[in-house]
């Protein structure tokens, strides 16, 4: 039996914000927003390319057995891109705080590409939540 890791909550403090970043800025697609029940929202994102969403909720209490992360508390998704320098300059065009791009070398992280799987940027949504893109040597389907 496969095991697909498919939607991951982001939390949020303003699911409209939210929104707004992760669809604007970062070129989200929209999958689903609605209200699930009177006060309950439920809005899920897919990065292009990507089989996984994320999903940004209000009014929805935990899972039994799980607990609620506080907005800003999610950190280290990854992203893969095969260009890392294009996405960085996409995503400095759509307004996003991103870092410059770096690499583990010798002595902890350096700026600039490393070699295979070692060039990576990182950035944070509105309320904090850490995100990390990397670059792939090529796209998923061909790996």
């Amino acid at each position: 039996m496969n095991w697909p890791l498919e939607v991951v909550p982001v939390p949020v403090t303003d699911v409209d914000r939210a929104k707004e970043f992760y669809a604007d800025r970062l070129g989200f697609a929209v999958d689903l927003d609605a209200e699930v029940t009177p006060g309950a929202r439920v809005v899920q994102l897919t990065p292009p390319g990507s089989r996984c969403s994320v999903v940004l909720e209000q009014g929805i209490p935990p899972a039994p057995g799980t607990r609620a992360m506080a907005p800003g508390t999610l950190h280290g998704l990854q992203l893969c891109v095969t260009d890392i320098e294009a996405a960085r300059e996409q995503l400095a065009a759509r307004g996003v705080d991103v870092s410059p791009v770096r690499h583990v070398g010798t002595d902890g992280w350096a700026d600039g590409k490393g070699e295979t799987w070692n060039s990576f940027l990182t950035f944070a949504d509105p309320d904090g939540n850490g995100w990390i893109v990397q670059e792939a040597p090529s796209e998923l389907s061909e790996r």
